[in-house]
Parts: structure tokens; C-alpha cells; sequence
């Protein structure tokens, strides 16, 4: 059980007692007859071999409220996209998936850039943007859900408590992030417990008090990759294109929802997904990786709120952050002991010296160029610079969602070279 504390600026709605999921999906099933949902999953070809993925899927199968299901697609050739939709077909929602390194989306993707739109790198912000792209484009769905597809754990009472907050219009939410714990017989989420909390307490201390720290410290998972959103806000919302995705989307809705819109639900009693190394001597990979574009990500944010920071500022807070790390490791071995989990000093305290590499890395390349890779641009801002995109986005995506290999002549097989896809 959970307890039922109220801290900080965002409204936290608890697990508490017995589950009663029966009864939130038979209210979802009421609510979404007038307030459909679309769940989006962005996914790697890779993940379809998986057993974490194949669960979502047979879960999925009992799922009677979502109007429709989008993948987006990465990093599938030809004949692999063919096996994806194989893979997907077993859902009985409607169910399409944006093929993101398919000719269609290629020409679109094209387009933006001829446009001068930005669209970042591929990866998984801008898989997720086409996906809401997509949704909005249809227009049949006013709630996105979204949730990654490497959860060992999944059941159905994470994506009912993710969407409940928002399908239900009687409680008045726009955004809902989920979060929970994540312990085995140990704690994981080292890049939550012991980078992005002590740096933000610690951006605190050093460039002083602001609302947008104050609000993301108010989160109890910020990095989790599940929310779900009105339609609304899927229009409006810039995407960041790396791995700063949720401390971006976070800021976005800080800037472009009130606050008594904003809630985040607690979805599970424990939650297990594919664990990333740290990447100790490689700050293009891992967890490190990870850090720096969360780090740059949360630095460009401040800055376009107007705060200062720097090279001096941003040195003392390297010192401020370890200090602070330090003082995490041991309230955390602590919370441990008291639960007899495992833990190990040793590599939370390598995890931290990692960490303060990454942020060194990302302080560096922050000075040198403070506004970095833009965002990618907004739907709003697309569909005015192109006015007929969202009728060459459906069009591309039913067209592959068509497509019929066996029908094929000699010269479209040789269009469709089943060789692995460009990923500049």
C-alpha cells in the first residue's frame, strides 16, 4: 500500500488499498465511448523479439477501451516491417504502425526538412511526434497514451491508471504522468535517485530558487516514460529528440498546461523494464549517454526561462551535486537496510562518478553552443508551413499498412531493396 502524501506542486493520485481495477476499466470502457484514447508504443524492431514486448501484446488483447494503437517503428527494414505487422496483427483495436524508415515517411520526413522544419534525429522523441502526428491527423481519438515497450511487468492496471485521470473529464486532468517503485530485491532507477534529483536540489542551492526546478522536483519518477495527455496538447508541445525526452516533455507541459490540470498516478506496485549499462568510458552510449542529454536538455530549459548559468555557476554545482549524490547513497542504503534489500556502495558511488562525467561532458558542450539541436517543432507550427500534411501523413502510413508483398511486380520489389534502412 502506498501512503497518501500531497508533496509538492503536482497532485498525486495513490495506489491505496485492494486493487479495484474491474471497476476503473469499466469506467474507462463508459468514459471512452465519448472520450476515445489512442495508445501510442514507439518501439525498435529489436523489441519485437523480446519477451517483454510479446507480454504488452497478449495483455493488450483483453483491453477493451482503447480506440486505437499506433507503433512507430524504428529501425526496420523491409521484410521487417512486413513481420511487424504480422506481429501486431493479433490485436483486435485498430491498429496501424508508422513505418518511421519506410519511403513514406522518408518523403515527409524530407519535406519538413525542405521546409525548413525541424525534426531532429531518428530516435525515440521523434518517433513518438510522428505517432501523435498521426493521431491528430485521424482525429478520432481526443487522449494519447503513451508507454515504453521493454516492460517486463506489464499488466492492465498500468495503462488503466494512466489513462483513468484523463478519460474520466470529471477530475479535470490534461497530463498525467505515471510513476512507481522501482525495487527487486534491490533499488533500481539510479539515473532518477542519483542524477536528476540531487542535480535539480542542487541547481536549487546553487542558482537559486525557481518554478520550473520546484515543479520537476515535485514528480516522484520524472524519467518515467509513461503518460498519457489530451489531444490538445499533443498540437502544441515541441519533442525533444534524444534523451532528455521526458525532462522536455515535462518542461513543455509546465509551460503549456496549468498547474491544476497536471497530476501523476501511481500504476504499479513494482515495475521492471531492460536495465541500461553505464557506459562508464563511452558518453555516446548507456547511461552516461543517457545523463548527458538530460543534463543539456534541463540546462536549456533554465536558460530559455532566463536563468543564469554560467561556467562559474555550473562549476560549483559539479561540487554541490556530489556532495549532494553522496548524501543520497547513504539515505538510500538506509531505506535498504530497513527493507533487508541488497546494496552496494561501491557502484552507487561509481554511478555517481559516471554521472558527473556525463555532466561535465554536457556543462561543456552547453557553454560552447546554449541553445544545441532545436527542438522538434510543434504540429501547430507544421500544419500551418505545410497545410496538406496531415493528408500525406495518413496517406503514407495506410499506404504501408496496405502494402501486399506477394502482389508486388519485379520493379516495386527492387524499390523496396530489403536491405537495412539509412539511419543518419
Amino acid at each position: 500500500m502506498s501512503d497518501f502524501h500531497q508533496n509538492g506542486l503536482v497532485t498525486v493520485l495513490h495506489r491505496l488499498g485492494a486493487s479495484n481495477l474491474e471497476q476503473l476499466e469499466k469506467e474507462l470502457e463508459r468514459h471512452a465511448a465519448s472520450n476515445p484514447i489512442a495508445l501510442v508504443l514507439p518501439s525498435l524492431y529489436s523489441e519485437l523479439e523480446n519477451p517483454a514486448l510479446k507480454h504488452i501484446v497478449q495483455v493488450l488483447k483483453d483491453i477493451r477501451y482503447v480506440n486505437e494503437i499506433v507503433i512507430s517503428l524504428d529501425r526496420a527494414s523491409a521484410l521487417e516491417f512486413r513481420l511487424a505487422k504480422q506481429f501486431f496483427s493479433v490485436l483486435p483495436q485498430r491498429v496501424r504502425i508508422v513505418w518511421n524508415d519506410g519511403a513514406g515517411i522518408q518523403d515527409i520526413l524530407k519535406l519538413l526538412a525542405n521546409t525548413e522544419i525541424d525534426t531532429g534525429l531518428q530516435g525515440k522523441g521523434r518517433g513518438c511526434w510522428m505517432a501523435f502526428g498521426y493521431v491528430l491527423a485521424r482525429g478520432q481519438s481526443n487522449v494519447i497514451a503513451l508507454h515504453d515497450c521493454d516492460i517486463l511487468s506489464y499488466n492492465r492496471e498500468y495503462l488503466a491508471r494512466l489513462c483513468y485521470p484523463i478519460v474520466n473529464t470529471n477530475l479535470g486532468y490534461e497530463f498525467c504522468k505515471g510513476y512507481y517503485s522501482r525495487v527487486t530485491n534491490r533499488l533500481h532507477g539510479r539515473v532518477t535517485r542519483l542524477y536528476l534529483t540531487p542535480l535539480i536540489r542542487s541547481l536549487q542551492q546553487v542558482a537559486g530558487s525557481h518554478p520550473l526546478l520546484t515543479f520537476l522536483d515535485s514528480f516522484r519518477y520524472p524519467l518515467a516514460g509513461e503518460f498519457a495527455m489530451v489531444r490538445d496538447l499533443a498540437w502544441i508541445n515541441r519533442v525533444p529528440g534524444d534523451w532528455g525526452l521526458e525532462v522536455g516533455v515535462l518542461s513543455e507541459i509546465y509551460r503549456n498546461c496549468a498547474l491544476r490540470r497536471i497530476c501523476q498516478a501511481d500504476i504499479a506496485d513494482a515495475y521492471e523494464h531492460k536495465h541500461q549499462s553505464l557506459s562508464a568510458d563511452n558518453a555516446e552510449q548507456g547511461l552516461q549517454k543517457m545523463c548527458v542529454d538530460i543534463t543539456k536538455s534541463l540546462f536549456r530549459n533554465l536558460a530559455s526561462e532566463g536563468v543564469v548559468l554560467s561556467e562559474a555557476v555550473l562549476k560549483t554545482l559539479r561540487a554541490t551535486y556530489l556532495q549532494t549524490a553522496q548524501e543520497a547513497i547513504t539515505r538510500y542504503q538506509n531505506d535498504a537496510a530497513i527493507n533487508s534489500l541488497q546494496f552496494d556502495r561501491h557502484e552507487e558511488r561509481m554511478a555517481v562518478e559516471v554521472f558527473l562525467k556525463g555532466m561535465k561532458v554536457a556543462t561543456e558542450t552547453f557553454l560552447e553552443d546554449p541553445l544545441g539541436v532545436p527542438m522538434i517543432s510543434n504540429w501547430s507550427r507544421v500544419t500551418g508551413a505545410i497545410p496538406d500534411i496531415f493528408e500525406r501523413l495518413i496517406d503514407a502510413v495506410d499506404r504501408d499498412h496496405e502494402w501486399d508483398p506477394t502482389s508486388e511486380t519485379a520493379s516495386d520489389k527492387q524499390a523496396r531493396v530489403e536491405a537495412p534502412p539509412n539511419h543518419d
